[in-house]
């Protein structure tokens, strides 16, 4: 184990923010009430629960099947063959049949057929869809893709938003067992490409625009782009959603195929009275397509089977979420990114799903407003139980003094809310204590963490835990995380920082990697498995545990950790420190390690900083006073050596920052940058830095 200087010492004491009062009411006690009754064990909280659940992976995810009630054509035989490898894929529960769609459609706790399945919002309007109309809506548009020729395998994809069609032609794919993948209308072209002409769709729904801070912003342009560079698509639909702009078709029919409006796409069937049927489906038979980030060249395609999604995101919503029937669960996400397959999940466990496509900061809302106040409104207005979002949405609104219940003009209560869920970033500790001073003051804070990888989360929020600040609050059922230093060692009751690990095999691991076969698993094995071999999932994330707790701390990317003179750390803790004591003068900002072979003998820390005065040069103290109190809150080695204002930070198009593509720009590193830096051009300058800067 690597010496730790006192001065580099982990703080493991944490501050408490919220306890559960009636934890006992909570559907994951009932799960270890009924456990314990079946295998005659005395599990008494959390630590006891997850312990058995990683030591015992196949008497668990059976138990999850049975709790969750999952729907199948044909029994399980096995659960799983043996809990030490995890590369290749081990088969979870062999002999099932099933079908993802059905389970979403028709779950065992669906309430009336008349209540509300999904609600549908923009900045504009609002449409309320019942079960009973959403099963129809499916029916229609799957037997539209029948007969269009889409069979299972086949790819069916969308340059869709965030609105009910879009889960009615998943749901429709689904059905049938074509793989459905899903890219936000706001994508570039080249990025869309990037990922469909890896897959090569059969066929193509598209929006035909956008409504977007008040602005409606049409499409047709990039679909014809797009259309015209698939050369196996056989069929685009094209989804009215702005029907203020001019409908053309002419120019958007693919080479070898034909172009429809949806309507005419659902009325032109030869037998509009056909039943609704779910095709018979191994438990690894595709569900989803998703794709790595591909800041630093091609995206890669992650194929997600049915089962393994279905059990993973019905445990976290149940269990980890205490999601009931008649619930409302809402995520603020694009279709691109895995946090909107998770909330679509929501309706295998008979919650009513918002879907909100639009700006989080256009409010609906006849007084007018603060933009701010746009998301809590819509909380009040819909009844939201469980609110999820980007850890940058909530830390820029930290930064506004946004406090909804003690809002000048029209304060909000709340009331509905009882989890709020926070990804995609670490969220800053100030942001924990701002949630229970300014949002509300009893709901259980939930900083989840997991990736595209697994569609689905490693470490997540607990309904019978505390929250701590700063903390994730626990590993999740059945996901045995440890943290691994360099050499492969488990420092995880140490609370040193490591790289986050999985070492027993779990059911959300991808089914392969596009194209199948040997390629494919190539590509899958040097993702995950080629640092520490066969045995042990490497993540890329950089955390601590907190051995006292339970809790995670995540602290970045394993490729973003800084190493000055040898010491380790995560570019978060500078992003924390600027959050608490900056926010007012600091925007954003980029933290990153530059060591140039044969140039630099050490890594120096370089940050960059975008001022909230738009200014484009350093005020005279800011990066004294940036130094010293990074100083005396971390340590002398945390302090950056270089501290320069920057105009733009690059991102993803979900927002998350992406370090590495400038950490090899300022490394002398001659490797592509990807399409799925959604502001690229902006890299120019963090060239000509570093051109500026030998």
């Amino acid at each position: 184990m690597p010496h730790i200087d006192e001065a580099e010492s982990v703080d493991l004491e944490v501050k408490e923010l919220w306890r559960p009062s009636s934890p006992e009411s909570t559907q994951i006690y009932d799960f270890m009430t009924k456990v314990n009754k079946k295998y005659g064990l005395s599990l008494k909280d959390y630590k006891s629960l997850w312990k058995w659940s990683v030591s015992e992976p196949a008497q668990f995810w059976e138990q999850i099947w049975h709790y969750t009630h999952i729907k199948a054509h044909e029994p399980y035989q096995k659960v799983l063959e043996s809990k030490d490898v995890l590369f290749p894929r081990p088969a979870f529960f062999e002999g099932s049949q099933l079908n993802f769609a059905e389970n979403l459609l028709y779950p065992a706790t669906a309430p009336d057929e008349n209540s509300v399945a999904i609600i549908g919002a923009t900045e504009a309007a609002r449409e309320f869809i019942s079960w009973k109309d959403l099963r129809e809506r499916v029916r229609q548009c799957a037997n539209a893709l029948k007969e269009a020729g889409v069979s299972t395998g086949d790819r069916v994809a969308g340059f869709v938003g965030n609105h009910v069609t879009t889960v009615v032609a998943m749901l429709a794919a689904a059905s049938i067992g074509a793989f459905w993948t899903g890219v936000s209308p706001d994508t570039g072209v080249h990025a869309v490409l990037e990922r469909l002409k890896q897959i090569q769709p059969k066929v193509l729904f598209a929006d035909n625009g956008s409504l977007y801070n008040g602005k409606v912003h049409g499409s047709h342009a990039k679909v014809w782009e797009i259309v015209s560079e698939l050369p196996d698509l056989e069929l685009m639909v094209l989804l009215v959603t702005a029907p203020e702009l001019e409908v053309n078709l002419d120019d958007l029919t693919p080479v070898n195929g034909k172009a429809k409006i949806y309507d005419d796409f659902l009325s032109e069937v030869h037998n509009p009275l056909a039943p609704l049927e779910f095709a018979s489906l191994k438990p690894e038979h595709p569900v989803y397509i998703l794709y790595s980030s591909g800041t630093t060249g091609a995206p890669k395609p992650i194929v997600h089977g049915s089962l393994g999604t279905l059990l993973q995101h019905k445990k976290e919503h149940l269990l980890h979420c205490d999601i009931r029937p008649g619930d409302r669960l809402f995520y603020f996400t694009t279709t691109t990114w895995m946090m909107w397959h998770w909330l679509v999940s929501g309706l295998a466990s008979g919650a009513t799903i918002v879907l909100y496509d639009g700006s989080p900061f256009r409010p609906f809302d006849p007084e007018g407003g603060k933009g701010e106040m746009a998301m809590p409104r819509l909380i009040e207005e819909l009844q939201i139980s469980h609110f999820g979002t980007s850890a940058k949405y909530l830390s820029l609104l930290e930064q506004a003094v946004v406090n909804p219940r003690k809002h000048a003009t029209r304060p909000v209560s709340l009331s509905s809310l009882r989890a709020i869920f926070s990804t995609g970033s670490p969220l800053a500790p100030s942001t924990f204590e701002y949630i229970y001073s300014s949002f509300h003051d009893d709901i259980m804070l939930g900083s989840i963490t997991g990736g595209t990888d697994i569609l689905s989360l490693f470490a997540s929020g607990c309904p019978i835990l505390p929250v701590y600040k700063g903390e994730i609050q626990c590993r999740s059922l059945g996901m045995d995380i440890s943290v691994f230093d360099y050499a492969g060692e488990d420092i995880s009751a140490s609370g040193e920082p490591g790289d986050l690990v999985c070492v027993t095999p779990f059911p959300a691991q991808p089914v392969m990697f596009w194209p199948p076969g040997d390629t494919g698993l190539e590509k899958y094995r040097k993702s995950y498995f080629d640092v520490f071999g066969p045995s042990v999932w490497h993540h890329g994330d950089y955390v601590r545990l907190n051995p006292k707790t339970g809790g995670v701390v995540m602290l970045g990317r394993s490729d973003g950790v800084l190493k000055p003179s040898g010491v380790r750390f995560g570019s978060s803790e500078i992003y924390n420190i600027l959050l608490k004591h900056f926010a007012s003068e600091i925007e954003d900002s980029l933290c990153i390690g530059r060591r140039r072979e044969g140039i630099d003998t050490d890594e120096t820390v370089v940050l960059f900083v975008r001022l909230a005065s738009g200014e484009s040069k350093m005020p005279p103290d800011l990066a004294t006073r940036i130094q010293s109190i990074i100083r005396r809150e971390l340590s002398p080695r945390h302090v950056p050596g270089v501290i320069d204002a920057c105009p733009e930070i690059p991102v993803t198009s979900n927002g998350k920052k992406v370090e590495n593509a400038v950490k090899q720009i300022l490394c002398g590193l001659n490797i592509k940058i990807g399409a799925s830096v959604a502001n690229a051009s902006c890299l120019d300058w963090y060239r000509t830095w570093a051109s500026e800067h030998p």
